[in-house]
This record gives structure tokens, C-alpha cells and sequence, in this order.
């Protein structure tokens, strides 16, 4: 009876305990949100954002790369690291918007407080814009027909020319979808991921629309970014911001 219970157990049960185990400690976590901003860090960089030790670090981010969350690069003395993939950060991030964030607490600095109030206004998600200025886009391309909500995410005909009269590139590479609904944790609602929400996010860094804050994943829409906004999808700076 014994054996034939074992032998009935899923397969796939270890496997999902083991990633659990990797995501249940605060430390781990931090290093994983930090990283949703897409680009490498140090390890020393992740440490000091975590508030731990060297030692405690290096323990840390050994378990989360062989446990193929991240990915690692030595360059001289530095020791660089990312998110695996596109998979791991929308892992990471559809666990965050389960979570949401906690009422009751309050920021502890000033600091604090508008990192947390930046971040609600603009951020990335690993490659795609978020925060209200994410669905501010979301809301203004399906607004104009060029994205469709009702059926899942899709662009339409007129949204694939919009991409391409805008100057924003939808090279597709492997099995990645075209786009893709992203729960936003700040704001409980989708915005548009996939490859066409990293590539308006990629095109509004590289041509000045919006700008990094910081070390943290805060952007921020600027004049050049208004205008261009507001020509090609009819949003109002105040929405924006």
C-alpha cells in the first residue's frame, strides 16, 4: 500500500517544493524584486540593497543560481547577476501582485516614501513599463483599438502599424507572446507585457521618454515623453505622472 502511494506521488511535487523553499526567505526576495528592473547587478550592490553581510549574500545568490532563478557573469572581481529569464520575472512579479502591498505599513524615512510613491508612478517590470504609467499606455492603446482586452491580450491589425508608424521595433525572438497581461501590483489591474510591452518600454528609455530614478526600477515621463505620449496616443500629461 506503502509502495503504490509513493510510486502515485506527481513528479512534478519535488520540484515545486524545492522553488517554494528558494522564494521563502525575505532575503531571497529582495534580491529577486531588485532584479525585476531588468539590468545586472553586483553582488555587492544586491547586498547592500538587502541590508546583509557579503557572506550572507554569496549564500543566497548560490542557491537562487543553481536553482536557475538567475544567472551569473564574472567580470574581473565582480560578480554580476540577473534574472534567468522572462519566465522567472513574470513569476516573480504575478507572486507580487498576489501579495500586494500591505496597508498597515508605513514607510519607516522620507526616503522611503517616495521611493514607494515613485515606484507607484512609473516603474519597469522586468522589460515592460508599469505602474499607473503602464496602464495609462494599456488603457490608452485599447482605448484606440489597438489592443484587445476582451479576449485575452492581443494587438490588432492597426495596433501592429501603430508599432511600426511609431518607430518601435516588434522583432519577435522564440515562443514569446506577441502580448501578454501582466498583473500590476500596485495598481490590481493588467498591463500590456510580452514582446511589444518590452519594446515600448525599450524604444521610451532609448529615445528620452522616460528616465530611470535611481538604482531603484523608478522611471519618470519627461517633456519629450509628454509630447510623444500625447501625439501618438492622445494621454494627458497629468495621467502620466
Amino acid at each position: 500500500m506503502l509502495d503504490r502511494m509513493t510510486r502515485s506521488k506527481d513528479p512534478v511535487g519535488p520540484g515545486l517544493a524545492a522553488l517554494a523553499g528558494l522564494l521563502a526567505d525575505e532575503t531571497r526576495a529582495a534580491f529577486l524584486l531588485a532584479l525585476l528592473d531588468g539590468r545586472a547587478w553586483t553582488a555587492g550592490e544586491l547586498a547592500r540593497h538587502a541590508g546583509v553581510a557579503a557572506s550572507t549574500e554569496s549564500e543566497h545568490l548560490g542557491k537562487l543560481v543553481a536553482g536557475g532563478l538567475l544567472t551569473e557573469e564574472r567580470r574581473g572581481r565582480h560578480r554580476y547577476v540577473r534574472l534567468a529569464d522572462a519566465r522567472v520575472a513574470q513569476l516573480v512579479e504575478d507572486l507580487a501582485a498576489h501579495v500586494g502591498p500591505r496597508p498597515a505599513e508605513r514607510p519607516r524615512t522620507l526616503r522611503e516614501s517616495g521611493t514607494g510613491s515613485a515606484m507607484a508612478r512609473g516603474r519597469t517590470c522586468y522589460d515592460h513599463l508599469a505602474g499607473r504609467l503602464g496602464i495609462a499606455l494599456t488603457d490608452a492603446l485599447t482605448g484606440r483599438g489597438l489592443l484587445r482586452q476582451d479576449t485575452g491580450f492581443a494587438l490588432t491589425d492597426a495596433g501592429v502599424r501603430w508599432f511600426g508608424g511609431a518607430g518601435i521595433s516588434l522583432e519577435r525572438t522564440g515562443r514569446r507572446p506577441l502580448a501578454r497581461a501582466c498583473l500590476d501590483w500596485t495598481e490590481r489591474r493588467p498591463h500590456l507585457a510580452g514582446t511589444a510591452g518590452a519594446a515600448l518600454c525599450r524604444h521610451a528609455l532609448d529615445a528620452g521618454w522616460c528616465v530611470r530614478i535611481g538604482s531603484d526600477r523608478a522611471v519618470r515621463v519627461t517633456p519629450v515623453g509628454e509630447r510623444a505620449f500625447a501625439d501618438l496616443l492622445g494621454i494627458e500629461a497629468t495621467a502620466l505622472h
